[in-house]
């Protein structure tokens, strides 16, 4: 019996192994466990992931918005969702739909781990583009959870509305929708934004990104939910005010969500000794 020689991939593709491996915590969840394991599975999903870092990071030096982005998005758009439902919040395909808190999960995930994808074709109008690859990787992925088409259909359109939806004009009409709006403005912590700032792009945005220390989720006082974000310097606050709050501002979740920033320590550390207007 002879076996067929392996296929030799090139230096960008990275082998299986190799590959980062995107989860979140869907043990209470079958439908979105079997969810994810097919996204595990799905190699041409990767590297649409890797395609999107190439053209962020490789050709517009922005921050990262491959397999970490969708993981932080996704982890922190499901913690969103769990966090309302525990506090009486309804999402929109229960109230809608009369399908599950179980199918929400699945929509916010998938939305979280799609909303990019469109940046392997152009950063321009990516959200549009996002929408024509994840139509087709929602065929791919969505039969092994939901082998009804009709309930299939809705959690599709769902996914795909969530998607649209976070970009900067958006107007979600859906909590779910809301939900990964408001995660993907969340992932500001300082290390994810070193890339513009470490090769020399010294302004507001890549000056204020460094300065976020770390960003979490807990129970609000006034609110259901708090964002705790600790800066290291105050400039940090132009990501709060000005890009964090133009996401939490029509998304829905005003609300249910209080954002509380702060200087950790005494003293606020140095991010640029000189700057010199060009």
């Amino acid at each position: 019996m002879t076996t067929q020689p392996q296929e030799t991939l090139p230096r960008g593709i990275p082998k299986a192994e190799a590959r980062f491996r995107v989860h979140v915590p869907d043990a209470r969840n079958p439908k979105l466990q079997r969810f994810m394991e097919a996204v595990r599975a799905d190699a041409e999903l990767y590297m649409y992931w890797q395609a999107q870092n190439v053209n962020a990071i490789t050709r517009l030096g922005m921050t990262d918005h491959g397999p970490v982005h969708v993981h932080i998005v996704a982890n922190l758009a499901l913690q969103l969702l769990r966090m309302l439902v525990a506090r009486g919040v309804q999402p929109s395909i229960v109230r809608d739909y009369d399908l599950t808190v179980e199918d929400a999960e699945v929509v916010v995930v998938a939305a979280a781990l799609l909303h990019d994808i469109g940046m392997s074709i152009h950063r321009v109008n990516h959200e549009e583009y996002s929408l024509i690859l994840a139509d087709r990787k929602l065929v791919d992925l969505l039969p092994v959870v939901y082998p009804d088409p009709a309930v299939r259909a809705v959690v599709h359109a769902e996914v795909l509305h969530a998607i649209i939806a976070h970009r900067r004009d958006g107007k979600p009409l859906t909590l779910e929708a809301g939900v990964v709006r408001v995660a993907d403005a969340l992932d500001m912590a300082q290390g994810r934004s070193r890339i513009p700032f470490e090769r020399g792009a010294i302004n507001i945005h890549s000056v204020s990104a460094m300065a976020v220390e770390k960003v979490s989720l807990a129970q609000g006082e006034g609110k259901p939910i708090r964002v705790d974000i600790v800066l290291r310097n105050s400039a940090g606050i132009f990501q709060v005010d000005s890009l964090l709050k133009e996401k939490l501002r029509g998304s829905g979740l005003e609300p249910y969500v209080e954002v509380v920033a702060h200087v950790e320590g005494q003293q606020e550390a140095p991010l640029v000794q000189t700057y010199v207007l060009g």
